[in-house]
């Protein structure tokens, strides 16, 4: 077996994203008013660019944003007030994320950032009046001012898709997350600006009441779950895709909805395409179904119980929000067990890190050979270059594996997707990816 390539630092990926919209060739009609284009690119740039940290400091960050979605993930259900006083159970949904979108919503357009998560549905933006909102940077919507605002009968399928809603005269909703962040108000539609082009009729939650610290990074959020609630649901384009470049890039990556969101020609051999796996209990995620890691020359014998979705629990989901890659607890300590095997370094026991493994590197060392790493998916192997799974900390020279340990569900993380187009066909349930510099794109 040829010797494994060099590692080399990683970079991490928390992006804003900078929303521009390509020439439509043709139209796309939904309904009987409502057109849109039918390819949309919003190009991504990292939310962190030009901050005064080390990689590994920014890899640390965003892994303490990723532990609190993790919960929020296994998350089924928390307590919240109702606004008569009374605990009433609520659906957890994520919430957060490490990417930004810029919108425009309203005639004439209000501009607003929002907080972008494959892991839930709900579009939401604080409304005025507000009765209570946190900070944002830019100004809280005010329905009273926009021609194009109305409010969504309880009638609508859109209110009868929330989780969590009630009806007098408005479609009331609650949407709760795993950090015990709620957002409550009226769903209401509304013409979304994406560039230049304005789409009318989008169903969102115009919130007067938002209570926790999960929303800080944006004016609201943007749901690409799978769910009927989500923009790439509501925009009825059928497939999206995203390509996550490196932190020092200075160009953009893209996110593609619809017609665009193809792979390029001359990636199209590295292709590897593996089924999209339905959760009843957990709707709005993307799982996948996993079948065995290999670590250097070793497959690894990881039981099937161990990563397969059972009676609503378990599995494994790809997640744009969660940096790193997490396996359920007997999976990943075999996977442990082979990296400390196969791996000719001294092991430290990490605690200055926040990740689990890491390895001591002499300082005249230059280069390091470490194992491969393959995870092994149904009708698809990804391959993952180091760059996707180790990271070197410049202070310390520690090198250690950005993947962790779980219980109840394992996550494919951002950071084993860089430079990777990853493409979600929603309409044949199918997942691709294809090795590639996303920053070419």
């Amino acid at each position: 077996m040829a010797p494994p390539p060099p590692t080399s630092l990683v970079l991490l990926l928390a992006v804003v994203v900078a929303l521009l919209i390509s020439p439509a060739r043709s139209i796309l009609r939904l309904g009987f008013d409502r057109v849109v284009p039918e390819g949309i690119r919003l190009d991504l740039v990292h939310v962190a660019y030009g901050d005064n940290f080390t990689k590994f400091e920014l890899l640390q960050r965003a892994m303490k944003r990723g532990k609190q979605r993790l919960e929020s993930l296994k998350a089924g259900a928390v307590l919240v007030d109702d606004n008569a006083g009374h605990q009433i159970q609520a659906p957890v949904h994520v919430g957060s994320g490490e990417y930004l979108v810029n919108l425009a919503i309203g005639t004439p357009p209000v501009h607003f950032t929002a907080i972008l998560d494959t892991g839930s549905d709900l579009i939401w933006t604080q409304c005025k009046p507000c009765s209570r909102c946190y900070k944002q940077s830019s100004p809280i919507f005010d329905p009273s001012r926009s021609s194009s605002y109305s409010k969504v009968p309880c009638s609508s399928p859109l209110c009868k898709a929330l989780p969590n809603s009630k009806c007098s005269m408005d479609c009331e909703y609650l949407y709760a997350y795993g950090d015990h962040s709620t957002t409550r108000g009226v769903m209401a539609s509304e013409t979304f600006t994406l560039g230049s082009t304005s789409v009318p009729h989008i169903g969102f939650g115009c919130s007067d009441d938002t209570e926790g610290d999960g929303f800080n990074q944006g004016a609201g959020l943007v749901g690409l779950g799978r769910g009927p609630l989500s923009l790439v649901s509501q925009l009825g384009l059928g497939k999206f895709s995203y390509c996550l470049s490196s932190i020092d890039d200075t160009k953009t990556s893209p996110l593609l909805f619809g017609s665009l969101a193809k792979m390029n020609d001359s990636f199209k051999a590295q292709v590897a395409t593996t089924p999209l796996v339905q959760n009843p209990s957990h709707p709005s995620f993307y799982y996948l179904s996993l079948e065995g890691i290999t670590v250097g020359g070793t497959l690894l014998s990881i039981p099937n119980s161990t990563v397969a979705l059972k009676d609503g629990t378990g599995g494994m989901i790809i997640d744009s929000g969660t940096t790193i890659t997490y396996l359920e607890a007997s999976g990943y300590k075999l996977m442990k067990k082979a990296f400390i095997a196969q791996t000719k370094l001294p092991v430290d026991d990490g605690s200055s890190t926040g990740l689990d493994l890491c390895f001591s590197v002499p300082s005249n060392d230059s280069t390091v050979e470490v194992p491969k790493l393959i995870f092994h998916f149904k009708g698809a192997d990804l391959d993952l270059p180091p760059d996707n799974y180790m990271i070197q900390d410049s202070i310390t020279g520690l090198l250690c594996v950005m993947i962790m340990e779980s219980k109840g569900m394992s996550i494919f993380g951002n950071m084993q997707q860089q430079n990777m187009q990853v493409i979600y066909d929603l309409e044949k349930e199918e997942l691709s990816f294809a090795p590639v510099q996303c920053n070419q794109l």
